[in-house]
């Protein structure tokens, strides 16, 4: 098993190395400073493996960071219901059953299981063990240091912060073990990247029981989080057993990861055939208009299903869950001075909703799937003077797009903020509204932007361009960042109408300057 487990390593440390070569391939500036022959020079793969290594150690403790300091450290500061130990397990505990079922390890279809399993015929049973077993050391290792150090400052006794990761490992092997067995019992494999409705259903009941019981004044006793840690140990002995007598882990991956891999290769095709599903074909869809505002009309009035139907239901939930808060405040005054506090201060959360509910990259993705991939081998399509004025047309219908839930929601924060207490200050509601509808606007115009000057997919719609995953990557952790940021609404709604108009302009003069060199079809 050993030396299984060290192929697997060697393996999962090639690809990773290869990924980082040829992401450096694809930087702007960069490329041109690296040789051809990059992924034989044995610099440039010392480098590759050390930054791999680096990302090993940062992939084992970052994201528990990330985890309890925004799952659990946040939220326990704007409750002021409970003891912060009886919060903290409360909380912790409807997470960790979440985590439980939604990251198993086990019945996770990654290229390197299928590498090792289905191309290179590693025994299946010894890889799953070794890998698994790494994976659960990982979890003890990375959660350690953070339930001792958010844990104690919540006032968790030492002993039950030590507990804490073995109870993590714990539920997750007996999760996993339950679905072992489903599997044997009806030969359905678990794939924990494609939940279905009902897992959803059960994980929206679980996140409401975790952070909306809290709000109304009701947590879990504390020695009923404790039981529930401590029962976790010999069920995850129990299930590790289950998970180490399995023997049929080569026909349960064969059917898994063909699926994905199938699923994956397949990608292009499937992907136009449900754009096609949402494609109006009737032929009594005309314009009156001219040039390319007529090939817009008809493009908007022909993809309303893709373009408006999600943000359509994004706005409905807004409304919903913003009228499931006007309730909570009407029935509950703590839970009103909460949630005035919580708009008065922590707009920054807001730019991350923002970033969460904006549909440019379906626009954008729908614009070259279904227009551009073709329109793009034309001459006349990529003269300056095309460009330009078809970048004014789109950033006209993406912003109305994206305009009907920041609008829903800006509204319903200034009504939720007036029916909470309100605030001495009219600007508050003013700069609330203001603000959500410059971050929508900022959103639509980012994700067109970048659109246009990386045009990132190649004819095959597969993406292609590095620098782009790289932008989105950025533009999600500034936005995750953000939530850290504790400032009065005015002040930070200000600011944030600034940045939205001041981005806006350059992006403008960017799109102006480069897109006609850049928007292109990828090689």
């Amino acid at each position: 098993m050993l030396k299984t487990l060290l192929i697997s390593f060697s393996l999962k440390n090639t690809y990773r190395v290869n990924t980082i070569l040829y992401s450096l391939k694809q930087v702007p500036l960069v490329k041109r400073l690296l040789p051809d022959t990059i992924y034989s020079e044995r610099a440039f793969k010392i480098a590759a493996n050390i930054l791999s290594g680096i990302w090993e150690m940062i992939s084992v403790f970052l994201g528990k960071f990330l985890y309890f300091l925004f799952l659990i450290s946040v939220p326990e500061s704007l409750y002021r219901t409970a003891g912060r130990a009886e919060l903290f397990l409360h909380l912790f505990l409807f997470l960790t059953i979440i985590g439980a079922y939604m990251n198993t390890y086990l019945f996770n279809p990654t290229r390197d299981k299928y590498y090792a399993m289905i191309l290179m015929r590693m025994d299946a049973w010894e890889y799953t063990i070794g890998d698994y077993g790494y994976s659960m050391l990982k979890t003890v290792v990375g959660f350690l240091p953070f339930t001792l150090w958010f844990g104690l400052r919540s006032g968790v006794p030492l002993p039950v912060c030590l507990l804490f990761p073995f109870s993590v490992a714990g539920v997750k092997m007996a999760a996993a073990s339950l679905s072992l067995l489903d599997y044997e019992k009806r030969g359905t494999v678990t794939n924990e990247n494609s939940l279905g409705k009902y897992l959803w259903i059960l994980t929206l009941v679980l996140l409401l029981a975790a952070y909306l019981t809290p709000a109304l004044g009701y947590t879990l006793p504390e020695p009923l989080s404790l039981g529930f840690f401590l029962l976790c140990i010999p069920l995850g002995a129990a299930g590790f057993w289950i998970i180490w007598r399995f023997p049929g882990y080569r026909a349960m991956y064969q059917e898994l990861l063909s699926r994905q891999m199938a699923s994956v290769s397949d990608t292009q095709q499937i992907s136009m055939e449900l754009s096609q599903k949402y494609i109006s074909l009737d032929r009594n869809i005309t314009s009156r208009k001219k040039g390319f505002e007529y090939l817009n009309e008809l493009f908007i009035r022909r993809h309303q299903k893709i373009l408006w139907k999600s943000v359509k239901r994004i706005a409905g939930a807004c409304l919903v869950l913003l009228a499931g808060a006007l309730a909570a405040v009407r029935l509950f005054p703590e839970a009103g001075r909460a949630v005035n506090r919580l708009l008065l201060t922590f707009l920054p959360y807001f730019v991350f909703i923002m970033y969460s509910i904006n549909r440019g990259t379906g626009f954008t993705r729908a614009l070259f799937m279904n227009c551009d991939h073709s329109l793009l081998t034309y001459p006349f399509y990529k003269k300056p003077e095309m460009v330009l004025k078809l970048f004014r047309i789109r950033l006209r219908e993406i912003v109305k797009i994206n305009l009907l839930p920041a609008a829903v929601l800006g509204g319903g924060l200034d009504f939720l903020l007036f029916a909470s207490g309100g605030t001495d200050n009219v600007l508050n509601y003013v700069v609330i509204f203001v603000s959500i509808v410059c971050l929508s606007i900022f959103f639509s115009v980012h994700y067109l932007t970048i659109y246009y000057l990386l045009q990132p997919y190649n004819a095959g719609t597969e993406v292609k361009s590095a620098t782009y995953q790289i932008v989105l990557s950025a533009t999600y952790l500034a936005c995750f960042f953000l939530m850290q940021l504790k400032m009065p609404t005015l002040v930070f709604g200000g600011v944030c109408i600034l940045f939205c108009v001041g981005y806006s302009l350059v992006a403008g003069g960017l799109v102006y300057r480069l897109a006609p060199r850049t928007f292109r079809l990828r090689q």
